[in-house]
Order: C-alpha cells, then sequence, then structure tokens
C-alpha cells in the first residue's frame, strides 16, 4: 500500500467540505481529477470511504476511519516542518475554546505571542466542551480550552487559572443588596443569556433546566459585553465570568454578586493529547498560557 500525503490532504478537504466540488477547490483541482484520485485511494485502501449522491458525499465506516489517521498523519507532518524549522518557529495551531476563553482573554493572549513569533498562524474557534474535548481526541484540533470539571479520558489536562462565574444585576434590583446567592434563588427574575452554542448557556442549562432557567430566559445575545449593558439597562440579570463583569462594571453602573454554588469556581484548562508529543509552537503556546495565569485568579 502507496498512500500520498497529497490524496490524505484532498480526501480530509473534501471530507470537511461536504462536497467534492468546494473540496477540490480547496486542493486546487478540477472535480473529475479530485474523484479520481480519492477512487484510487479506496483501490489502495480496499474500501469506500465516501457515498456520493446529488446532494453531496457522506463518509462510509471506513471514511470516518481514514479521516481520523489522515488528520493525525497530516498534523504530525506539520509538526515534524515546525521542528526542523530553524530557530524561529512557525508552523500552524488550531485552537478550539469555549465562549469565556474566545471573547475574554485569548485575543490579547494570543496578540502578544503571535508578535513574538511571526510566522505562527493560529485557527481560533469557539466549542461546547464536549466538542472540544473529542476534537483534540480525534486531532481536529492541537489544544482546547474549558472550564470546569470534566472527563477528559486519556487526554493530558493543564490547569492554568480559575473562572469565576458571578451574578450581574442593576444596582435598583431587588437582589443587589445581596452579598451571595444560590443560582436556583435568581430563576424568579428574568435573565439575559448568550447565544445558542456558547459553553456558558450549555453549561446553565444542563444544570438548571429542571428550575425554570428556560422560563426565565428574556433575551440572548452574542457577548457578555451586551449582556451587561442589557444588565445596566433593566431587562433582566445575567450571569457572567467575574473577569468579564468586573472590567465592564468599570464603565457601567452593575451590582455584583457572588453566587455560593460550587460549580461558580471552575478551573480554566487546556487540553492536548501529549503535551511532549506537541511541535515547539504548540508546547511554546501551553507554556506561555500557563505562565502567564492569564484571565486570573479574580479575588474576592
Amino acid at each position: 500500500m502507496h498512500i500520498q500525503l497529497q490524496d490524505l490532504q484532498l480526501f480530509v478537504q473534501v471530507a470537511e467540505a461536504g462536497n467534492l466540488t468546494r473540496g477540490a477547490q480547496r486542493a486546487f483541482l478540477s472535480p473529475p481529477a479530485a474523484s479520481a484520485r480519492i477512487r484510487a485511494l479506496e483501490d489502495q485502501l480496499g474500501a469506500q470511504v465516501l457515498y456520493r449522491s446529488n446532494k453531496g458525499i457522506s463518509l462510509t465506516q471506513a471514511g470516518e476511519t481514514l479521516l481520523q489517521h489522515a488528520r493525525l498523519i497530516l498534523r504530525q507532518v506539520d509538526f515534524l516542518k515546525d521542528d526542523f524549522a530553524g530557530d524561529e518557529f512557525g508552523g500552524h495551531v488550531r485552537i478550539f475554546a469555549n465562549t469565556t476563553a474566545v471573547t475574554e482573554f485569548l485575543p490579547e493572549f494570543l496578540a502578544g505571542f503571535m508578535a513574538e513569533h511571526p510566522h505562527l498562524t493560529v485557527d481560533l474557534q469557539e466549542r461546547l466542551t464536549h466538542d472540544i474535548l473529542r476534537s483534540i481526541q480525534d486531532g481536529t484540533a492541537d489544544l482546547g480550552i474549558f472550564s470546569g470539571e470534566v472527563d477528559a479520558g486519556d487526554l493530558e489536562v493543564i490547569r492554568f487559572s480559575t473562572d469565576r462565574l458571578v451574578l450581574a444585576t442593576p444596582q435598583d434590583h431587588p437582589l443587589a443588596d445581596c452579598r451571595e446567592l444560590r443560582f436556583a434563588d435568581t430563576l424568579e427574575h428574568e435573565h439575559i443569556g448568550l447565544h445558542e452554542g456558547s459553553t456558558l448557556l450549555a453549561f446553565l442549562r444542563g444544570l438548571m433546566e429542571k428550575n425554570g432557567y428556560e422560563r426565565a430566559l428574556r433575551i440572548q445575545v452574542r457577548s457578555f459585553e451586551a449582556m451587561c449593558r442589557l444588565v445596566e439597562a433593566g431587562v433582566g440579570i445575567g450571569v457572567v465570568p467575574e473577569s468579564a463583569a468586573r472590567r465592564h462594571a468599570r464603565t457601567m453602573q452593575l451590582s455584583l454578586l457572588r453566587l455560593s454554588d460550587s460549580w461558580a469556581t471552575r478551573d480554566r484548562c487546556v487540553a492536548v493529547r501529549s503535551r511532549s508529543a506537541l511541535p515547539r509552537s504548540a508546547r511554546a503556546l501551553v507554556d506561555a498560557l500557563v505562565q502567564s495565569g492569564i484571565g486570573g485568579d479574580v479575588a474576592g
């Protein structure tokens, strides 16, 4: 069996595009040429990897297996190039992270890190925690950033800071004078939530769906800044990471209340398949993240 890297790259591009024509375009091939190469790959493997129809393509079970192996092989080739690229590393790192990380601290952190390493490229995508861990496991992403206790299986998980959730209310809200309260005790009031697909919304739904959180949701928005602005305007109350809440409270009239629930204080972690097996660029990024303690342990 002799499989070329270019054929694996083409297969991954077609599989991720979900369409032979779009995948061929990404590989700078004509659709007939791409189709012929994938059929030749199937002959090499002795298995059909794609179902083809007028609606596009889908993966067979053999195709799912090939996709997992192909991603890992191609990433290892990238890692090899990175490790032998000389003193100034470059390469490409794909990071899947939760909502708080993507919107609050990773942009600033990555701006500084990438300025120090101008040949590095990064693909940062927001994902739910279970998708983050699955993507690290199957090689879709190199680093995964999430908060809270999860079953990470055999992944290597490195803690780098603490994420504390607080309740933001208008200063004249009936709850504003409470120093501490349980999340369940807030559900008689209207809440502002994040958009569908955000990890925080999914977490709160999963935790409190039997306590009426869905009925309490009045509006959903795209960012913590928008949440805080609506809280200030008296539209509702909202659960926000303390670092974001304190930053917005400097310019907005907000009351920030401690949540007594044990889940309100969570470790922020980065997950990898194996830290020692990462290329230099990804290892350096993890090391910088851990050393910075970014998003930090917010006091009181």
